[in-house]
Protein backbone atom coordinates (compact mmCIF):
# COMPACT_ATOMS: atom_id res chain seq x y z
CA UNK A 1 0.00 0.00 0.00
CA UNK A 2 0.84 3.79 -1.23
CA UNK A 3 0.05 6.95 0.74
CA UNK A 4 -0.88 7.91 -2.82
CA UNK A 5 -0.57 5.50 -5.98
CA UNK A 6 -2.24 4.65 -9.34
CA UNK A 7 -5.20 2.29 -8.02
CA UNK A 8 -6.42 5.49 -5.79
CA UNK A 9 -6.53 8.39 -8.22
CA UNK A 10 -8.50 10.36 -5.69
CA UNK A 11 -7.47 11.08 -1.87
CA UNK A 12 -9.49 13.38 0.29
CA UNK A 13 -7.71 14.62 2.94
CA UNK A 14 -10.30 14.95 6.02
CA UNK A 15 -9.51 15.64 9.94
CA UNK A 16 -10.12 18.23 12.72
CA UNK A 17 -9.01 21.68 12.39
CA UNK A 18 -5.42 22.59 13.19
CA UNK A 19 -4.05 19.44 12.48
CA UNK A 20 -1.87 20.38 9.41
CA UNK A 21 -4.46 19.02 7.04
CA UNK A 22 -2.98 21.27 4.02
CA UNK A 23 0.59 21.16 4.72
CA UNK A 24 0.17 17.64 4.44
CA UNK A 25 -2.26 17.62 1.31
CA UNK A 26 0.41 19.57 -0.44
CA UNK A 27 3.09 17.38 0.92
CA UNK A 28 1.18 14.57 -0.96
CA UNK A 29 0.60 16.77 -4.13
CA UNK A 30 4.07 17.30 -4.24
CA UNK A 31 5.49 13.63 -4.08
CA UNK A 32 2.74 12.28 -6.64
CA UNK A 33 4.29 14.69 -9.30
CA UNK A 34 7.65 13.65 -8.33
CA UNK A 35 6.76 10.13 -8.61
CA UNK A 36 5.41 11.19 -12.68
CA UNK A 37 1.90 11.89 -11.72
CA UNK A 38 0.04 14.79 -13.57
CA UNK A 39 -1.72 15.79 -9.88
CA UNK A 40 -4.06 18.70 -9.19
CA UNK A 41 -4.04 19.61 -5.05
CA UNK A 42 -7.79 21.42 -4.73
CA UNK A 43 -9.21 23.24 -1.44
CA UNK A 44 -12.03 24.13 -0.54
CA UNK A 45 -10.94 24.99 3.03
CA UNK A 46 -12.25 29.07 3.41
CA UNK A 47 -9.17 29.80 5.28
CA UNK A 48 -7.41 28.23 1.95
CA UNK A 49 -3.87 28.09 2.97
CA UNK A 50 -3.16 25.46 0.71
CA UNK A 51 -2.68 28.81 -1.58
CA UNK A 52 0.37 29.64 0.59
CA UNK A 53 1.32 26.44 1.11
CA UNK A 54 2.19 26.20 -3.03
CA UNK A 55 2.98 29.64 -3.81
CA UNK A 56 -0.09 30.26 -6.00
CA UNK A 57 -1.89 33.33 -6.28
CA UNK A 58 -6.03 34.11 -6.72
CA UNK A 59 -5.50 33.34 -10.43
CA UNK A 60 -6.29 29.90 -8.61
CA UNK A 61 -9.94 30.65 -7.98
CA UNK A 62 -10.18 30.76 -11.53
CA UNK A 63 -8.42 27.70 -12.91
CA UNK A 64 -5.87 25.49 -12.24
CA UNK A 65 -2.84 27.30 -12.01
CA UNK A 66 0.85 24.94 -12.36
CA UNK A 67 3.03 24.88 -9.49
CA UNK A 68 7.16 25.52 -10.73
CA UNK A 69 8.25 21.99 -9.82
CA UNK A 70 11.85 22.31 -11.78
CA UNK A 71 13.70 22.85 -9.35
CA UNK A 72 12.64 19.54 -7.36
CA UNK A 73 13.54 17.90 -11.05
CA UNK A 74 9.84 16.35 -10.62
CA UNK A 75 8.77 14.48 -13.73
CA UNK A 76 5.21 15.06 -13.37
CA UNK A 77 2.89 18.50 -13.31
CA UNK A 78 1.64 19.77 -10.11
CA UNK A 79 -1.65 22.37 -10.39
CA UNK A 80 -3.80 23.69 -7.41
CA UNK A 81 -6.84 24.91 -7.62
CA UNK A 82 -9.00 27.18 -4.95
CA UNK A 83 -12.90 26.43 -5.12
CA UNK A 84 -14.68 28.94 -5.83
CA UNK A 85 -18.67 28.11 -4.73
CA UNK A 86 -19.89 30.64 -6.86
CA UNK A 87 -17.87 30.43 -10.12
CA UNK A 88 -18.97 27.12 -10.20
CA UNK A 89 -22.97 27.56 -9.40
CA UNK A 90 -22.52 29.85 -12.60
CA UNK A 91 -20.75 27.06 -14.66
CA UNK A 92 -23.37 24.54 -13.69
CA UNK A 93 -26.16 27.15 -14.46
CA UNK A 94 -24.37 27.94 -18.30
CA UNK A 95 -24.33 24.06 -18.72
CA UNK A 96 -27.68 23.09 -17.98
CA UNK A 97 -29.78 26.00 -18.96
CA UNK A 98 -31.57 24.92 -22.24
CA UNK A 99 -30.60 28.84 -23.82
CA UNK A 100 -29.06 31.67 -22.99
CA UNK A 101 -32.68 33.68 -22.10
CA UNK A 102 -33.04 31.01 -19.30
CA UNK A 103 -29.31 31.37 -18.22
CA UNK A 104 -29.78 34.91 -18.12
CA UNK A 105 -33.06 34.88 -15.71
CA UNK A 106 -31.45 32.50 -12.75
CA UNK A 107 -27.82 34.40 -13.11
CA UNK A 108 -29.72 38.22 -12.58
CA UNK A 109 -32.15 36.52 -10.06
CA UNK A 110 -31.57 38.36 -6.63
CA UNK A 111 -32.48 35.27 -4.57
CA UNK A 112 -29.57 32.83 -6.67
CA UNK A 113 -27.11 35.39 -6.26
CA UNK A 114 -27.27 35.24 -2.61
CA UNK A 115 -28.30 31.72 -2.82
CA UNK A 116 -24.93 30.88 -4.63
CA UNK A 117 -22.36 33.04 -2.82
CA UNK A 118 -23.28 31.67 1.21
CA UNK A 119 -25.59 29.69 1.74
CA UNK A 120 -24.76 27.03 4.20
CA UNK A 121 -24.58 23.75 2.24
CA UNK A 122 -24.15 25.90 -1.22
CA UNK A 123 -20.04 25.61 -0.79
CA UNK A 124 -20.16 21.99 0.39
CA UNK A 125 -22.13 20.81 -2.71
CA UNK A 126 -20.52 22.93 -5.35
CA UNK A 127 -17.31 21.09 -4.10
CA UNK A 128 -18.11 17.85 -4.40
CA UNK A 129 -19.37 19.17 -7.76
CA UNK A 130 -15.87 20.90 -8.97
CA UNK A 131 -14.46 17.23 -7.42
CA UNK A 132 -16.48 15.45 -10.28
CA UNK A 133 -15.60 18.16 -13.15
CA UNK A 134 -12.30 17.37 -12.34
CA UNK A 135 -12.40 13.78 -12.37
CA UNK A 136 -14.91 13.22 -15.53
CA UNK A 137 -12.09 15.50 -17.26
CA UNK A 138 -9.53 12.66 -17.11
CA UNK A 139 -6.62 15.44 -16.98
CA UNK A 140 -4.78 14.33 -13.93
CA UNK A 141 -3.68 10.57 -13.14
CA UNK A 142 -3.44 12.02 -9.14
CA UNK A 143 -6.18 14.54 -7.46
CA UNK A 144 -5.66 15.26 -4.25
CA UNK A 145 -8.49 17.24 -2.52
CA UNK A 146 -7.92 19.21 1.10
CA UNK A 147 -11.24 19.75 3.26
CA UNK A 148 -12.24 22.16 6.29
CA UNK A 149 -12.63 20.81 9.83
CA UNK A 150 -13.90 17.61 10.67
CA UNK A 151 -18.14 18.93 11.42
CA UNK A 152 -18.21 21.00 8.10
CA UNK A 153 -16.20 17.69 6.08
CA UNK A 154 -19.27 15.73 7.52
CA UNK A 155 -21.23 18.25 5.32
CA UNK A 156 -19.18 18.00 2.15
CA UNK A 157 -19.10 13.66 2.42
CA UNK A 158 -23.37 14.62 2.80
CA UNK A 159 -23.98 17.32 0.12
CA UNK A 160 -25.08 15.22 -2.74
CA UNK A 161 -27.49 13.01 -0.53
CA UNK A 162 -29.10 16.03 0.91
CA UNK A 163 -29.32 17.77 -3.10
CA UNK A 164 -31.40 14.89 -3.75
CA UNK A 165 -33.62 14.41 -1.01
CA UNK A 166 -34.76 17.71 -1.38
CA UNK A 167 -34.98 17.60 -5.46
CA UNK A 168 -37.16 14.49 -4.42
CA UNK A 169 -39.34 16.69 -1.34
CA UNK A 170 -42.60 17.53 -1.46
CA UNK A 171 -41.33 21.14 -0.47
CA UNK A 172 -39.62 21.33 -4.28
CA UNK A 173 -43.06 20.74 -5.45
CA UNK A 174 -44.52 23.49 -3.74
CA UNK A 175 -41.89 25.86 -4.24
CA UNK A 176 -42.52 25.15 -8.33
CA UNK A 177 -45.97 26.36 -8.27
CA UNK A 178 -46.99 30.09 -9.54
CA UNK A 179 -47.81 31.66 -6.69
CA UNK A 180 -47.67 35.37 -8.40
CA UNK A 181 -49.29 36.55 -11.27
CA UNK A 182 -48.25 38.23 -14.03
CA UNK A 183 -48.52 41.31 -12.39
CA UNK A 184 -46.37 40.20 -9.42
CA UNK A 185 -49.51 39.97 -7.28
CA UNK A 186 -49.86 36.79 -5.08
CA UNK A 187 -52.68 34.41 -6.61
CA UNK A 188 -54.80 33.69 -3.95
CA UNK A 189 -54.41 37.24 -2.49
CA UNK A 190 -57.38 37.79 -5.75
CA UNK A 191 -59.05 34.65 -5.08
CA UNK A 192 -59.41 35.41 -1.17
CA UNK A 193 -60.68 39.11 -1.38
CA UNK A 194 -60.32 40.76 1.16
CA UNK A 195 -58.72 38.33 3.66
CA UNK A 196 -56.40 37.11 0.59
CA UNK A 197 -55.49 41.44 0.61
CA UNK A 198 -54.36 40.78 4.35
CA UNK A 199 -52.61 38.04 4.03
CA UNK A 200 -50.51 39.78 1.05
CA UNK A 201 -50.01 42.88 3.62
CA UNK A 202 -48.72 40.43 6.55
CA UNK A 203 -46.12 38.34 4.22
CA UNK A 204 -44.94 41.97 2.70
CA UNK A 205 -44.56 42.84 6.99
CA UNK A 206 -42.79 40.15 7.92
CA UNK A 207 -40.72 38.17 4.70
CA UNK A 208 -41.27 40.98 2.15
CA UNK A 209 -42.98 40.06 -0.85
CA UNK A 210 -39.56 40.67 -3.13
CA UNK A 211 -37.70 38.32 -1.34
CA UNK A 212 -40.85 35.88 -2.13
CA UNK A 213 -40.97 37.00 -6.04
CA UNK A 214 -37.05 36.92 -5.85
CA UNK A 215 -37.80 32.83 -4.58
CA UNK A 216 -40.72 31.67 -6.66
CA UNK A 217 -38.83 33.64 -9.87
CA UNK A 218 -35.56 31.45 -9.00
CA UNK A 219 -37.63 28.20 -8.76
CA UNK A 220 -40.02 28.84 -11.71
CA UNK A 221 -36.37 29.15 -13.83
CA UNK A 222 -33.97 26.78 -12.51
CA UNK A 223 -36.99 23.91 -12.53
CA UNK A 224 -35.37 22.40 -16.08
CA UNK A 225 -31.97 21.93 -14.67
CA UNK A 226 -33.29 20.09 -11.52
CA UNK A 227 -32.78 16.56 -13.44
CA UNK A 228 -29.47 17.31 -14.45
CA UNK A 229 -28.34 18.49 -11.04
CA UNK A 230 -30.68 15.29 -9.49
CA UNK A 231 -28.41 13.00 -11.79
CA UNK A 232 -24.61 14.62 -11.23
CA UNK A 233 -25.47 14.41 -7.36
CA UNK A 234 -26.09 10.53 -7.67
CA UNK A 235 -22.52 10.59 -10.13
CA UNK A 236 -20.85 12.00 -7.29
CA UNK A 237 -22.13 9.92 -4.35
CA UNK A 238 -20.70 7.04 -6.17
CA UNK A 239 -17.16 8.67 -7.16
CA UNK A 240 -16.83 9.50 -3.52
CA UNK A 241 -17.64 5.60 -2.62
CA UNK A 242 -15.94 4.33 -5.56
CA UNK A 243 -12.86 1.87 -4.27
CA UNK A 244 -10.73 3.99 -6.30
CA UNK A 245 -11.48 7.16 -4.09
CA UNK A 246 -9.17 6.74 -1.07
CA UNK A 247 -10.04 8.98 2.43
CA UNK A 248 -6.66 10.25 4.72
CA UNK A 249 -7.79 11.14 7.87
CA UNK A 250 -5.65 13.71 9.70
CA UNK A 251 -5.37 13.87 13.33
CA UNK A 252 -3.63 15.37 16.16
CA UNK A 253 -1.49 13.37 18.67
CA UNK A 254 -2.63 13.07 22.22
CA UNK A 255 -5.22 10.47 23.92
CA UNK A 256 -7.84 13.96 23.73
CA UNK A 257 -7.73 13.52 20.34
CA UNK A 258 -8.76 9.74 19.67
CA UNK A 259 -12.33 10.20 20.26
CA UNK A 260 -12.68 12.78 17.17
CA UNK A 261 -10.51 10.37 15.32
CA UNK A 262 -12.75 7.21 16.25
CA UNK A 263 -15.64 8.75 15.08
CA UNK A 264 -14.79 10.02 11.80
CA UNK A 265 -12.80 7.01 10.78
CA UNK A 266 -16.25 5.19 12.26
CA UNK A 267 -18.50 7.36 9.95
CA UNK A 268 -16.21 7.34 6.77
CA UNK A 269 -16.93 3.05 7.28
CA UNK A 270 -20.29 3.20 8.22
CA UNK A 271 -21.11 5.54 5.54
CA UNK A 272 -19.04 3.43 3.00
CA UNK A 273 -16.52 5.10 2.42
CA UNK A 274 -12.79 3.44 1.87
CA UNK A 275 -10.92 4.70 4.51
CA UNK A 276 -6.87 4.87 3.95
CA UNK A 277 -3.63 5.76 6.37
CA UNK A 278 -4.78 7.62 9.71
CA UNK A 279 -2.24 10.05 9.90
CA UNK A 280 -0.89 11.55 13.50
CA UNK A 281 0.91 14.31 12.78
CA UNK A 282 3.41 16.56 14.79
CA UNK A 283 4.27 13.87 17.45
CA UNK A 284 6.87 15.03 19.52
CA UNK A 285 10.06 12.71 19.92
CA UNK A 286 10.75 10.63 22.70
CA UNK A 287 13.55 11.60 25.08
CA UNK A 288 13.41 9.49 28.04
CA UNK A 289 15.68 6.71 28.70
CA UNK A 290 14.76 4.97 31.68
CA UNK A 291 11.88 5.75 34.86
CA UNK A 292 8.73 7.75 34.78
CA UNK A 293 7.34 9.90 32.50
CA UNK A 294 7.39 13.30 34.83
CA UNK A 295 3.71 14.73 35.47
CA UNK A 296 2.98 17.99 33.73
CA UNK A 297 2.60 20.06 37.24
CA UNK A 298 5.91 18.87 37.77
CA UNK A 299 7.53 20.62 34.69
CA UNK A 300 10.47 22.66 35.55
CA UNK A 301 12.12 23.97 32.07
CA UNK A 302 11.68 23.16 28.34
CA UNK A 303 13.44 19.91 28.52
CA UNK A 304 11.22 18.12 31.42
CA UNK A 305 8.17 19.52 28.56
CA UNK A 306 9.43 18.32 26.06
CA UNK A 307 10.21 14.56 27.50
CA UNK A 308 6.40 14.87 28.90
CA UNK A 309 5.44 15.90 25.78
CA UNK A 310 7.17 13.20 23.79
CA UNK A 311 5.88 10.38 26.69
CA UNK A 312 2.40 11.66 25.96
CA UNK A 313 2.30 11.51 22.12
CA UNK A 314 3.39 8.05 22.26
CA UNK A 315 0.75 6.81 25.09
CA UNK A 316 -1.82 8.12 22.66
CA UNK A 317 -0.46 6.80 19.87
CA UNK A 318 -0.26 3.12 21.60
CA UNK A 319 -3.81 3.77 22.51
CA UNK A 320 -5.61 4.79 19.46
CA UNK A 321 -3.59 1.70 17.95
CA UNK A 322 -5.16 -0.14 20.63
CA UNK A 323 -8.76 0.60 19.41
CA UNK A 324 -7.79 0.13 15.55
CA UNK A 325 -7.86 -3.14 13.83
CA UNK A 326 -4.41 -4.37 12.58
CA UNK A 327 -4.97 -3.85 9.11
CA UNK A 328 -5.83 0.15 9.74
CA UNK A 329 -2.90 1.86 8.87
CA UNK A 330 -2.14 4.47 11.48
CA UNK A 331 1.35 6.84 10.76
CA UNK A 332 3.11 9.13 13.07
CA UNK A 333 4.65 12.01 11.38
CA UNK A 334 6.93 13.75 13.38
CA UNK A 335 6.94 17.17 14.32
CA UNK A 336 9.28 19.26 12.46
CA UNK A 337 11.49 22.03 13.81
CA UNK A 338 9.45 24.34 11.46
CA UNK A 339 6.68 24.00 9.19
CA UNK A 340 6.83 23.30 5.82
CA UNK A 341 6.64 26.32 3.78
CA UNK A 342 7.97 26.03 0.54
CA UNK A 343 8.55 23.27 -2.26
CA UNK A 344 11.74 21.75 -1.25
CA UNK A 345 10.00 21.56 2.22
CA UNK A 346 7.12 19.92 1.28
CA UNK A 347 8.73 17.42 -1.13
CA UNK A 348 10.66 16.40 2.38
CA UNK A 349 7.53 15.98 3.57
CA UNK A 350 5.98 13.56 1.27
CA UNK A 351 9.08 11.63 0.86
CA UNK A 352 8.33 11.13 5.05
CA UNK A 353 5.48 9.86 4.88
CA UNK A 354 6.31 7.53 2.22
CA UNK A 355 8.89 6.56 4.74
CA UNK A 356 6.48 5.86 7.54
CA UNK A 357 3.73 3.89 5.61
CA UNK A 358 7.15 1.60 4.06
CA UNK A 359 7.86 1.57 8.37
CA UNK A 360 4.25 0.50 9.06
CA UNK A 361 4.33 -2.19 6.79
CA UNK A 362 7.57 -3.99 7.82
CA UNK A 363 6.31 -3.48 11.65
CA UNK A 364 2.94 -5.18 10.71
CA UNK A 365 4.67 -7.71 8.14
CA UNK A 366 7.22 -8.59 11.02
CA UNK A 367 4.09 -8.77 13.99
CA UNK A 368 1.94 -11.48 12.09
Amino acid sequence: MELISDRHPLVIVVGSGGVGKTTLAAAMGVAAAGAGRDTLVMTFDPSLRLKDALGVGEEAREREVAVPLEALGASGRLDASLLDARRTFDRLVARYAPDEAARRRILDNRFYQHLSGGLGGILEYMAVERLFEVAAEGRYQQVILDTPPTRQALDFLEAPSRIVDFLDSGALKVALKPWFDEEGRLRAASRWGPLGRRAERFLDEVVGLDLLRDMAEFFQAFGPLFAGFRERAQAVEALLRSPRTRFVLVSGPGAERIPDTLFFARRLEQAGYHLGPILVNRVHPRFRSGGEAPTAPALADGRELLVWLGERDHRGLAELAGLLSREQPLIDVPLLPGEPTDLPSLAALGRLLEERLAEWRRYVSRSS
